[in-house]
Protein backbone atom coordinates (compact mmCIF):
# COMPACT_ATOMS: atom_id res chain seq x y z
CA UNK A 1 0.00 0.00 0.00
CA UNK A 2 1.35 3.61 -0.53
CA UNK A 3 -0.80 6.67 -0.89
CA UNK A 4 -0.77 10.35 1.05
CA UNK A 5 -0.16 10.42 4.56
CA UNK A 6 -0.02 12.70 7.35
CA UNK A 7 2.76 12.65 10.16
CA UNK A 8 2.46 14.41 13.27
CA UNK A 9 5.40 15.01 15.67
CA UNK A 10 7.63 13.61 12.22
CA UNK A 11 10.77 15.61 13.55
CA UNK A 12 10.39 13.64 16.25
CA UNK A 13 12.07 9.95 17.22
CA UNK A 14 8.99 7.26 15.95
CA UNK A 15 8.14 10.07 13.33
CA UNK A 16 11.19 10.65 11.83
CA UNK A 17 11.95 6.68 11.42
CA UNK A 18 8.49 5.98 9.96
CA UNK A 19 8.38 8.63 7.57
CA UNK A 20 11.83 7.90 6.50
CA UNK A 21 10.55 4.30 5.87
CA UNK A 22 7.21 5.60 4.12
CA UNK A 23 9.06 7.30 1.74
CA UNK A 24 11.23 4.57 0.95
CA UNK A 25 7.86 2.83 0.24
CA UNK A 26 6.51 5.34 -2.38
CA UNK A 27 4.13 7.38 0.25
CA UNK A 28 3.90 11.00 -0.70
CA UNK A 29 4.57 12.38 3.34
CA UNK A 30 3.21 15.28 4.75
CA UNK A 31 5.26 16.16 8.36
CA UNK A 32 3.89 18.13 10.64
CA UNK A 33 5.95 18.77 13.90
CA UNK A 34 6.07 21.89 16.97
CA UNK A 35 9.76 21.60 17.12
CA UNK A 36 9.11 22.35 20.79
CA UNK A 37 12.45 22.35 23.13
CA UNK A 38 11.69 19.52 25.29
CA UNK A 39 14.69 18.57 23.81
CA UNK A 40 17.71 20.12 22.02
CA UNK A 41 15.96 21.11 18.84
CA UNK A 42 18.96 20.93 16.98
CA UNK A 43 18.45 17.24 17.31
CA UNK A 44 14.78 17.49 15.73
CA UNK A 45 16.40 19.60 12.45
CA UNK A 46 19.11 17.32 11.74
CA UNK A 47 15.85 14.51 11.38
CA UNK A 48 14.31 17.15 9.21
CA UNK A 49 17.58 17.82 7.28
CA UNK A 50 17.17 13.86 6.29
CA UNK A 51 14.05 14.16 5.46
CA UNK A 52 14.32 17.25 3.54
CA UNK A 53 16.45 15.59 0.61
CA UNK A 54 14.03 12.89 0.15
CA UNK A 55 11.10 13.46 -3.19
CA UNK A 56 7.84 13.18 -2.20
CA UNK A 57 8.55 14.70 1.71
CA UNK A 58 6.50 18.03 2.63
CA UNK A 59 6.70 19.58 6.47
CA UNK A 60 4.46 21.69 7.75
CA UNK A 61 5.55 23.63 11.29
CA UNK A 62 3.31 24.11 13.90
CA UNK A 63 1.52 23.67 16.98
CA UNK A 64 -0.54 20.53 16.95
CA UNK A 65 -3.09 21.81 19.47
CA UNK A 66 -3.46 25.80 17.44
CA UNK A 67 -7.44 25.45 16.58
CA UNK A 68 -8.19 24.63 13.23
CA UNK A 69 -4.33 24.30 12.00
CA UNK A 70 -4.79 20.82 11.20
CA UNK A 71 -8.08 20.98 9.61
CA UNK A 72 -6.85 23.39 6.92
CA UNK A 73 -3.59 21.00 6.44
CA UNK A 74 -6.20 18.19 5.86
CA UNK A 75 -8.07 20.10 3.34
CA UNK A 76 -4.54 21.03 1.44
CA UNK A 77 -3.40 17.67 1.44
CA UNK A 78 -6.48 15.16 1.42
CA UNK A 79 -4.15 12.28 3.33
CA UNK A 80 -5.36 8.74 2.84
CA UNK A 81 -3.84 7.97 6.43
CA UNK A 82 -3.31 10.14 9.45
CA UNK A 83 -0.37 8.86 11.66
CA UNK A 84 -0.37 10.88 14.79
CA UNK A 85 2.65 10.73 16.87
CA UNK A 86 3.41 14.23 17.95
CA UNK A 87 2.64 14.44 21.96
CA UNK A 88 4.20 15.45 25.20
CA UNK A 89 6.25 12.84 26.38
CA UNK A 90 8.04 11.39 29.54
CA UNK A 91 6.39 10.00 32.30
CA UNK A 92 8.96 11.47 35.23
CA UNK A 93 8.01 15.42 33.27
CA UNK A 94 4.55 14.87 33.52
CA UNK A 95 4.75 15.08 37.12
CA UNK A 96 6.45 18.76 36.92
CA UNK A 97 4.89 20.00 34.09
CA UNK A 98 1.53 18.01 33.50
CA UNK A 99 -0.67 21.94 31.89
CA UNK A 100 1.90 21.05 28.57
CA UNK A 101 0.56 17.10 28.41
CA UNK A 102 -3.16 19.20 28.29
CA UNK A 103 -2.06 20.99 25.72
CA UNK A 104 -0.70 19.13 23.93
CA UNK A 105 -2.00 15.13 24.35
CA UNK A 106 -5.12 16.03 25.08
CA UNK A 107 -6.49 19.23 23.18
CA UNK A 108 -3.71 18.55 20.49
CA UNK A 109 -5.62 15.00 19.94
CA UNK A 110 -8.74 16.88 19.64
CA UNK A 111 -7.52 18.78 16.58
CA UNK A 112 -6.46 15.69 15.09
CA UNK A 113 -9.93 14.16 15.77
CA UNK A 114 -11.71 17.50 14.38
CA UNK A 115 -9.45 17.65 11.06
CA UNK A 116 -10.33 13.97 10.10
CA UNK A 117 -14.28 14.41 11.27
CA UNK A 118 -13.66 17.14 8.34
CA UNK A 119 -11.73 15.48 5.56
CA UNK A 120 -11.93 11.58 6.85
CA UNK A 121 -8.83 9.18 5.65
CA UNK A 122 -9.31 5.73 4.84
CA UNK A 123 -7.28 4.97 8.35
CA UNK A 124 -7.09 7.32 11.41
CA UNK A 125 -3.75 5.98 13.66
CA UNK A 126 -3.00 7.32 16.87
CA UNK A 127 -0.01 6.92 19.06
CA UNK A 128 -0.51 5.53 22.97
CA UNK A 129 1.51 3.70 25.26
CA UNK A 130 2.30 0.57 27.31
CA UNK A 131 2.07 3.19 30.02
CA UNK A 132 -1.17 3.05 29.91
CA UNK A 133 -1.86 -0.49 31.64
CA UNK A 134 -0.49 1.16 34.76
CA UNK A 135 -1.20 -0.60 38.02
CA UNK A 136 -2.22 -3.79 36.25
CA UNK A 137 0.04 -6.50 36.84
CA UNK A 138 -1.29 -9.12 34.56
CA UNK A 139 1.24 -10.29 32.06
CA UNK A 140 2.23 -10.51 29.22
CA UNK A 141 0.07 -7.40 28.97
CA UNK A 142 -3.14 -8.10 26.60
CA UNK A 143 -5.21 -5.13 24.44
CA UNK A 144 -8.34 -6.87 26.10
CA UNK A 145 -6.94 -6.21 29.84
CA UNK A 146 -8.22 -3.12 31.86
CA UNK A 147 -6.37 0.22 31.28
CA UNK A 148 -7.99 2.42 34.04
CA UNK A 149 -5.34 2.85 36.49
CA UNK A 150 -2.44 4.71 34.95
CA UNK A 151 0.40 6.29 37.48
CA UNK A 152 1.60 8.96 35.73
CA UNK A 153 -0.81 12.12 33.97
CA UNK A 154 1.37 11.23 31.00
CA UNK A 155 -0.64 7.32 31.12
CA UNK A 156 -3.72 9.29 32.37
CA UNK A 157 -3.56 11.79 28.80
CA UNK A 158 -3.17 8.64 26.72
CA UNK A 159 -5.68 6.92 28.39
CA UNK A 160 -7.94 9.83 27.79
CA UNK A 161 -6.96 9.91 23.91
CA UNK A 162 -8.21 6.07 23.57
CA UNK A 163 -11.62 7.00 24.94
CA UNK A 164 -11.49 10.40 22.82
CA UNK A 165 -10.76 7.82 19.50
CA UNK A 166 -13.40 5.72 20.13
CA UNK A 167 -16.48 8.44 20.67
CA UNK A 168 -15.35 9.69 16.92
CA UNK A 169 -15.09 6.69 15.95
CA UNK A 170 -18.61 5.41 17.03
CA UNK A 171 -19.91 8.73 16.41
CA UNK A 172 -18.57 9.52 12.93
CA UNK A 173 -17.36 6.20 11.49
CA UNK A 174 -13.77 6.99 11.70
CA UNK A 175 -12.02 4.06 11.69
CA UNK A 176 -9.55 4.63 14.69
CA UNK A 177 -6.37 2.18 15.33
CA UNK A 178 -4.51 3.30 18.48
CA UNK A 179 -0.89 1.70 19.12
CA UNK A 180 0.64 1.03 22.22
CA UNK A 181 3.97 1.42 21.89
CA UNK A 182 6.64 -0.41 24.42
CA UNK A 183 10.03 1.26 25.30
CA UNK A 184 11.26 2.16 22.12
CA UNK A 185 14.52 2.82 21.44
CA UNK A 186 17.54 2.86 18.62
CA UNK A 187 19.37 5.46 16.75
CA UNK A 188 18.32 8.92 16.72
CA UNK A 189 16.63 8.23 19.76
CA UNK A 190 15.17 10.94 22.59
CA UNK A 191 18.38 12.40 24.98
CA UNK A 192 16.02 12.41 27.62
CA UNK A 193 15.87 8.12 27.83
CA UNK A 194 17.64 5.74 29.39
CA UNK A 195 19.57 4.51 26.37
CA UNK A 196 20.79 7.55 25.63
CA UNK A 197 21.34 8.93 28.94
CA UNK A 198 23.19 5.42 29.70
CA UNK A 199 25.36 5.96 26.98
CA UNK A 200 26.58 9.48 27.40
CA UNK A 201 27.23 8.47 30.88
CA UNK A 202 29.31 5.59 30.80
CA UNK A 203 31.13 6.99 27.72
CA UNK A 204 32.01 10.07 30.09
CA UNK A 205 32.66 8.35 32.86
CA UNK A 206 29.89 9.01 35.09
CA UNK A 207 27.29 7.31 37.05
CA UNK A 208 24.34 6.16 35.63
CA UNK A 209 20.91 6.33 38.42
CA UNK A 210 19.85 2.56 37.95
CA UNK A 211 16.34 2.77 39.70
CA UNK A 212 14.79 0.19 41.92
CA UNK A 213 18.05 -1.33 42.58
CA UNK A 214 18.10 -2.29 38.68
CA UNK A 215 15.20 -5.08 39.36
CA UNK A 216 13.26 -3.36 36.60
CA UNK A 217 11.96 -5.32 33.06
CA UNK A 218 11.25 -3.39 30.18
CA UNK A 219 9.97 -4.79 26.79
CA UNK A 220 12.76 -2.74 24.76
CA UNK A 221 11.20 -2.53 20.89
CA UNK A 222 14.12 -1.73 18.46
CA UNK A 223 12.53 1.57 16.36
CA UNK A 224 12.50 -0.46 13.08
CA UNK A 225 10.36 -2.83 14.29
CA UNK A 226 8.35 -0.90 15.44
CA UNK A 227 8.04 1.26 11.95
CA UNK A 228 7.52 -1.91 10.02
CA UNK A 229 4.40 -2.94 12.11
CA UNK A 230 2.80 0.39 11.58
CA UNK A 231 3.54 0.95 8.10
CA UNK A 232 1.98 -2.85 7.73
CA UNK A 233 -0.82 -2.21 9.75
CA UNK A 234 -1.84 1.16 7.51
CA UNK A 235 -3.26 -1.03 5.25
CA UNK A 236 -5.48 -2.86 8.42
CA UNK A 237 -8.37 -0.19 9.38
CA UNK A 238 -10.75 -1.61 11.84
CA UNK A 239 -14.00 -3.28 10.49
CA UNK A 240 -17.08 -5.51 11.67
CA UNK A 241 -15.06 -9.04 12.29
CA UNK A 242 -12.06 -9.53 15.26
CA UNK A 243 -9.60 -11.48 14.37
CA UNK A 244 -9.78 -13.64 17.46
CA UNK A 245 -10.74 -13.60 21.36
CA UNK A 246 -7.06 -11.49 21.83
CA UNK A 247 -9.21 -7.96 19.35
CA UNK A 248 -9.67 -5.26 21.09
CA UNK A 249 -11.76 -5.02 18.34
CA UNK A 250 -14.95 -2.43 19.75
CA UNK A 251 -18.52 -4.01 19.80
CA UNK A 252 -20.01 -0.31 18.28
CA UNK A 253 -17.55 0.80 16.58
CA UNK A 254 -14.56 0.64 13.61
CA UNK A 255 -11.56 1.17 16.90
CA UNK A 256 -8.83 -1.55 18.20
CA UNK A 257 -5.83 -0.89 20.15
CA UNK A 258 -2.73 -2.70 19.27
CA UNK A 259 0.71 -3.44 21.01
CA UNK A 260 3.25 -3.14 19.12
CA UNK A 261 6.38 -4.68 21.40
CA UNK A 262 9.20 -7.31 20.67
CA UNK A 263 7.24 -9.43 22.98
CA UNK A 264 10.58 -10.39 25.70
CA UNK A 265 10.89 -8.38 28.72
CA UNK A 266 14.59 -7.75 28.96
CA UNK A 267 16.13 -6.91 33.08
CA UNK A 268 17.78 -3.55 33.00
CA UNK A 269 20.56 -5.64 34.41
CA UNK A 270 21.00 -6.91 30.74
CA UNK A 271 20.55 -3.47 29.11
CA UNK A 272 23.17 -2.35 30.64
CA UNK A 273 25.10 -4.55 29.96
CA UNK A 274 24.39 -4.44 26.12
CA UNK A 275 25.36 -0.68 26.39
CA UNK A 276 28.63 -1.77 28.30
CA UNK A 277 29.35 -4.56 25.95
CA UNK A 278 28.76 -2.34 23.02
CA UNK A 279 31.20 0.72 24.53
CA UNK A 280 33.90 -1.21 25.69
CA UNK A 281 32.91 0.66 28.81
CA UNK A 282 32.09 0.00 32.71
CA UNK A 283 28.87 1.47 34.13
CA UNK A 284 29.14 2.81 37.43
CA UNK A 285 25.99 2.54 39.06
CA UNK A 286 24.20 4.82 41.45
CA UNK A 287 21.47 2.57 42.89
CA UNK A 288 18.07 4.17 43.61
CA UNK A 289 14.63 3.90 45.11
CA UNK A 290 11.73 3.53 42.09
CA UNK A 291 10.63 6.59 41.02
CA UNK A 292 7.05 8.05 41.48
CA UNK A 293 4.92 7.22 37.87
CA UNK A 294 7.13 4.09 37.31
CA UNK A 295 6.05 0.59 36.88
CA UNK A 296 8.96 -2.20 37.56
CA UNK A 297 8.10 -4.42 34.53
CA UNK A 298 6.27 -4.04 30.69
CA UNK A 299 5.66 -7.17 28.32
CA UNK A 300 3.47 -7.27 25.47
CA UNK A 301 1.09 -9.90 24.31
CA UNK A 302 2.03 -9.73 20.27
CA UNK A 303 -1.06 -11.97 19.14
CA UNK A 304 -3.11 -9.34 18.19
CA UNK A 305 -0.76 -7.40 15.76
CA UNK A 306 0.78 -11.27 14.82
CA UNK A 307 -2.84 -12.22 13.63
CA UNK A 308 -3.65 -8.74 11.74
CA UNK A 309 -0.32 -8.34 9.67
CA UNK A 310 2.15 -11.30 10.33
CA UNK A 311 5.26 -12.31 12.07
CA UNK A 312 7.39 -8.69 12.60
CA UNK A 313 10.68 -8.92 12.95
CA UNK A 314 12.69 -9.00 16.45
CA UNK A 315 15.73 -6.82 16.67
CA UNK A 316 17.97 -8.74 19.47
CA UNK A 317 18.75 -5.98 22.22
CA UNK A 318 22.60 -6.41 21.96
CA UNK A 319 22.66 -5.84 18.46
CA UNK A 320 19.72 -2.49 18.56
CA UNK A 321 21.98 -1.11 21.40
CA UNK A 322 24.90 -1.51 19.27
CA UNK A 323 23.29 -0.07 16.32
CA UNK A 324 22.70 3.01 19.09
CA UNK A 325 25.94 3.17 20.07
CA UNK A 326 27.40 3.68 16.88
CA UNK A 327 25.13 6.39 15.65
CA UNK A 328 25.65 8.04 19.14
CA UNK A 329 29.83 8.46 18.94
CA UNK A 330 29.17 9.68 15.02
CA UNK A 331 26.09 12.61 16.41
CA UNK A 332 28.13 13.16 19.63
CA UNK A 333 31.53 14.20 17.45
CA UNK A 334 29.48 16.04 14.92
Amino acid sequence: MSGKVLITGAAGFIGFHLARRMLAAGWQVTGFDGMTPYYDPKLKEARLDILRAQSGFRFDHGMIEDEGRLTQLCAETRPDVIIHLAAQAGVRYSIDAPRSYVRANLIGTHEVLEAARAHPPAHLMMASTSSAYGANTQMPYAEVHQATHPLSFYAATKIANEAMGHSYAHLFGLPITMFRFFTVYGPWGRPDMALFKFTKAILNGDPIDVYNHGDMRRDFTYVDDLVEGILRLTACPPGDTPVGPMDSLSPVAPFRVVNIGNGAPVPLTDFIAAIEAATGRTAIRNLMPMQPGDVPATWADAALIEALVGKLPRTDIREGVARFVDWYRGWNGA
